[in-house]
């Protein structure tokens, strides 16, 4: 039953015309029909609560051993990136980790395909997010001619194998999909092209995905059909609208895992030991950095409140 769930949520995502989708349709329709734009008061609030829930979850890995990775897949700029950031905000980096792994090494390339992944896999009490995955060669590699199609039919094979290796080892799995128009990508990459600060996120192969946006889709639907398996169900979430997006999958996630409150020592201020007679060396024995902030509020003056 929930295969077919997935399966309905998928209809009208990511496809081309070669599925009678017209290029233009807004996905946001498919599942419970047109998405409007979450309030931002209504997703802070809501957001702040589930990340409230996450730290939960972290203290529960923490204190019981667990093993979790989280995949987080989709085309470029369908919003994974800042769905992970605000996953991980109020998160302890030595508990929750995120691996964005470059391009391979030349001693990368002629190892077994998944060996740099495993290495990157939590230990006991770990929290591991994966921005983009093993599943690279499924997509970006398989469209623009990373691999050979020996690699890729190897690839499909042997990896609803690993991932049944990893569940069976005790780690939790949860694969998420990111779908994204492409309209709302295009949109995404004009303004990330015009924003000196988010240019950087923007690469040639970036711009090549609009242009391929047809093989991209049929990539996906066959890594789907191969590799949505009962032990690591892909679930997909619609992206045309972000704060929807990161709300859902949060939630999404939360749902999945059996965490519970652990309990937690409290903990008091001890009191301030009285003074021995310390007495701080001179300031000028000591480099300060300039006070830029100083300067800030030269002449300047607060607006009055309106």
């Amino acid at each position: 039953m929930a295969k077919k769930s997935r399966k309905d949520q998928d209809q009208g995502q990511d496809r081309g015309p070669d599925r009678g989708q017209g290029r233009g349709r807004d996905r946001t329709q498919a599942g419970n029909g047109a998405q409007e734009r979450l309030p931002r008061a209504r997703y802070e609030q809501e957001l702040y609560r589930l990340q409230a829930q996450l730290v939960e979850l972290q203290e529960w890995v923490r204190a019981e051993g667990a093993r979790l990775v989280v995949v987080f897949e989709g085309r470029d700029a369908a919003g994974k990136g800042s769905t992970i950031k605000r996953v991980t905000e109020y998160l302890n980096p030595r508990v929750a980790r995120i691996v964005a792994l470059p391009a391979p090494t030349d001693r990368e390339r002629g190892q077994w395909y998944f060996q740099r992944y495993a290495a990157q896999l939590p230990a006991a009490g770990e929290i591991v997010l994966l921005d983009r995955s093993w599943y690279n060669r499924a997509g970006v590699e398989r469209v623009m001619g990373f691999c050979t199609k020996e690699e890729y039919w190897r690839f499909l094979h042997q990896c609803p194998v690993f991932e049944r290796m990893l569940v069976e080892d005790g780690i939790m799995l949860r694969k998420y999909w990111f779908s994204v128009s492409d309209a709302v990508q295009e949109q995404r990459f004009r303004s990330r092209l015009e924003d000196p600060m988010r240019r950087w996120k923007l690469s040639s192969m970036d711009l090549e995905s609009l242009t391929r946006w047809e093989a991209y889709s049929r990539a996906k639907d066959e890594m789907f059909a191969r590799t949505d398996i009962p032990e690591a169900p892909w679930y997909v979430v619609e992206s045309d609208d972000k704060r929807r997006a990161r709300i859902n999958m949060i939630a999404h996630l939360l749902s999945t895992v059996p965490y519970r409150r652990v309990e937690r020592p409290p903990l008091e201020l001890p009191p301030r030991p009285a003074a021995t007679g310390y007495e701080r060396p001179p300031r000028d024995m000591q480099t300060y950095v300039p006070d830029h902030a100083a300067s800030l509020t030269e002449g300047w003056r607060e607006a009055p409140p309106s």
